[in-house]
This record gives C-alpha cells, sequence and structure tokens, in this order.
C-alpha cells in the first residue's frame, strides 16, 4: 500500500485509544491521513493521540461513543478542523462475558448500546456527511468471529457483532447510490494490552490457531486500511475474517 495513499482524507476511528484501533490510527496518519482518535478514556485519547501525532495528524476526541450528541459533535469537528470526512471506522466496543440463564438486562443493554447503537448512529450521522459532500466514502464496522462462531459466555457480544454484519450488508441498499462502501472486519484472537495480560492466552489460541498464533494488532489494522482505501472502493457489504483460520476448524478454547 502507497505511502501517502490516504493524503488529504480525514478519518475518524472509535474506540482506539489501544489495541486495533490505535493500530489503524496509527497507520492511516502514517499514510497521510488526519485522524480523530476516540476513546472514552481522556486520559488514554489523548496519550493515544499524541503517540500518533509523532507520524501524522491527529485529534484526540474523547468521549461516550455510545452517545448520540457526542457523535454527531465528532463528526461536526472532522469536518470543521479539516473541512472534510471521508472514513468513519466504528471500533469502539465492550465485552461483558456471562452466563445466558444469569445475564443481567444492565449488561446485555449496555452491550448493545455501545456494539451496535454507536456503530448504528456513527454510520447514520456520517452518512448524512458524506452524502451532502458529494465524493463518496468508506464505513467500516469492528465486528468479531464470536458472531460467526459461538462462543461461551458471549451470547450477547455475538450477537450484537453479527448485527453489525448484517448492518453492513443492509446499507449497501441504503448507501451504495451515494458512493459510500460499507464493509466489516471480524478479527478473531488479537494480542491486545488486554489480551497479553492472560498468560495463557497466547499458549492456547496459538495452539488452535491453524497458523500457530493469534493476530497481532497489525495484522486486523492492515485488513482495516485496505477496506476504507481507495482500492476497495468495489467492495461492499462484505465481512472480511482475519482469524488465521479458525473459523474453518473452530475449536474451543476451553
Amino acid at each position: 500500500m502507497d505511502s501517502d495513499i490516504f493524503s488529504g482524507k480525514t478519518a475518524i476511528v472509535t474506540g482506539a485509544g489501544q489495541g486495533i484501533g490505535f493500530e489503524v490510527c496509527r497507520r492511516l496518519a502514517l499514510a497521510g491521513a488526519t485522524v480523530l482518535l476516540n476513546d472514552v478514556d481522556t486520559r488514554l485519547a489523548e496519550e493515544a493521540a499524541k503517540n500518533v501525532q509523532a507520524v501524522g495528524r491527529c485529534i484526540a476526541c474523547p468521549g461516550d461513543s455510545g452517545d448520540l450528541a457526542f457523535i454527531r459533535d465528532v463528526v461536526g469537528k472532522a469536518v470543521t478542523e479539516t473541512g472534510t470526512l471521508d472514513i468513519v471506522i466504528a471500533n469502539a466496543g465492550i465485552t461483558l462475558f456471562g452466563e445466558f440463564l444469569e445475564y443481567p438486562p444492565e449488561s446485555f443493554y449496555k452491550v448493545m448500546e455501545i456494539n451496535l447503537g454507536g456503530s448504528f448512529f456513527l454510520a447514520q450521522e456520517a452518512a448524512k456527511r458524506l452524502i451532502q459532500q458529494g465524493k463518496g466514502g468508506s464505513i467500516l464496522f469492528t465486528s468479531s468471529v464470536t458472531g460467526h462462531q459461538a462462543h461461551k459466555n458471549l451470547a450477547a457480544y455475538g450477537m450484537s457483532k453479527a448485527a453489525l454484519e448484517m448492518l453492513a450488508r443492509h446499507l449497501v441498499v441504503e448507501l451504495s447510490p451515494f458512493g459510500i462502501n460499507v464493509n466489516a472486519v471480524a478479527p478473531g484472537a488479537t494480542l491486545t494490552e488486554r489480551t497479553v495480560g492472560d498468560k495463557q492466552y497466547e499458549t492456547t489460541w496459538s495452539a488452535i490457531t491453524p497458523v500457530g498464533r493469534p493476530a497481532m494488532v497489525g495484522d486486523i489494522a492492515a485488513a482495516m486500511l485496505f477496506l476504507v482505501s481507495d482500492q476497495a472502493r468495489h467492495i461492499t457489504g462484505q465481512t472480511l475474517i482475519v482469524d488465521g483460520g479458525w473459523t474453518s476448524v473452530s475449536p474451543s478454547p476451553y
């Protein structure tokens, strides 16, 4: 991918204080984009943006990506600060584990509010702006392999991720006439700041992943950057699974 492939473009990435989202922001900035980096944790958002600024232009946008008022503000800020909006990556999400028979309503609705509601309304607000600009754009959702294969204690989370993939397919009908492509990436087991805290995580997933290791954040980020680049303009309504082949065989980690 060319080093300046995103030159002159502006991207919003939610849930990007660390992990996959942060690496996506870093690579976008490195390739010439202006990035609005969001995280609900103000300190994390500001520190992450500062780190990205070492390679390109990045603006910290701390706030709740599930809140409609904030969503409107960050979309407006993208245009106010840079004059354009071109790419939106709805990456923010939460995982609240729990057995189905005991899963509390507050956990269920929180997962849906962030994972589904935040993504849906960010796409909606961004699409309005992209249509107004009249030059197309790209919207990308972060799904998960748990939207394809059942995983213990993740019924609500898996539901939310499967729904995002269906949303991408539905928006083909709504947004293709305006030159907006909409896709999803479904990561498998990935080494992030959160998962490396589990001493057994890498060993377990290396043993059951066909390619012999879990993903690095760069593996997922590379797939995401391709799908929001001009090289993928004829790809829409699709979900790209990036899991080292795990969903082809689906052995349980338990």
